[in-house]
């Protein structure tokens, strides 16, 4: 009897609800073949730019603003050092515009009181690992001027096909959808379109336009070559030592761009956007009712 009853029951009210299968967006060609390629360029490059960097930071562990630096300037920002305590033990400390931190076992002093490695980055996250300025130097140019070759790539292949007008440069819609683009992020909803969303123009375009730039510039400033040839140059920054620090800001700031990039892929969905830089083939949400023409 229970059953017939349920049998009237469903026949009453209609047949069990099924959950439908969420229905697949278009494919379309979002990258092209230059932006894929100088983009896994660009990855290899930084990798090697950024340990060789630490490398070559680590001879002299200090920077100042100015032309000039000794023991009888003023003019430190940052400093990663080792230090002993009263007790006889090593420690790190990193001090950041006259405020100190204990930074012992990452940067500073690392290893064990028994087997101390008193360098302000650890041998694991340098190129060379051991203390080697000149191979530091060497890999670290190497992978520069091939860093400026792909952004001069870059460069002309987005003029020339538009990628650059189209996906990096922002417009004034993009700053007025900006807030609620951020509120959706903020909630995790990420919406899969043709083109960039306004905050990834407006990240993308600071990397591209600002940063890269400006790392390339303040890296030429400090060579002894560069300076004899574009003397005006040094003379921009403020001197060799400012020159040097902004180079380190601008490495910092392409570091967090990293995480909060890598972040973004896996939140909006890893396969696809991979997809997206190794094939050129992106797939996008379904278009709903409202849309269609």
């Amino acid at each position: 009897m229970a059953g017939l009853a349920s049998e009237q029951s469903e026949s009453e009210h209609g047949a069990v609800e099924t959950e439908t299968p969420r229905a697949k967006g278009p494919l379309i060609y979002r990258q092209s073949i230059w932006t894929r390629t100088t983009h896994w360029v660009w990855v290899v490059c930084l990798f090697f730019l950024l340990l060789s960097g630490f490398q070559i930071f680590n001879a002299h562990p200090i920077l100042y603003i100015g032309q000039e630096s000794g023991f009888e300037y003023d003019n430190r920002v940052l400093s990663i050092l080792p230090i002993q305590r009263e007790d006889g033990s090593f420690a790190g400390r990193t001090t950041i515009f006259g405020h100190s931190f204990d930074t012992s076992g990452v940067l500073g002093f690392s290893g064990t009181q028994e087997q101390p490695q008193f360098r302000a980055f650890p041998n694991w996250i340098t190129i060379p690992s051991y203390q080697d300025l000149a191979t530091g130097r060497v890999v670290h140019l190497f992978f520069g001027w091939i860093l400026v070759g792909t952004m001069f790539v870059w460069f002309v292949a987005s003029l020339i096909n538009g990628h650059l007008r189209r996906d990096i440069v922002p417009k004034g819609a993009d700053f007025k959808a900006l807030p609620g683009e951020i509120s959706a992020h903020a909630r995790f909803r990420f919406h899969k379109r043709a083109g960039y969303n306004p905050l990834q123009k407006l990240s993308y375009a600071f990397i591209l336009l600002v940063i890269f730039p400006l790392v390339v510039l303040t890296g030429l400033s400090m060579s002894p070559g560069m300076n004899a040839a574009w003397p005006w140059l040094i003379e921009i920054f403020g001197g060799r030592q400012t020159a040097r620090t902004i180079h380190f800001g601008a490495m910092v700031v392409l570091v967090l761009f990293f995480i909060v990039h890598v972040l973004m892929v896996v939140l909006a969905g890893p396969i696809n956007e991979l997809r997206s830089m190794i094939t050129g083939w992106y797939r996008t949400d379904p278009t709903s009712e409202e849309e269609k023409p």
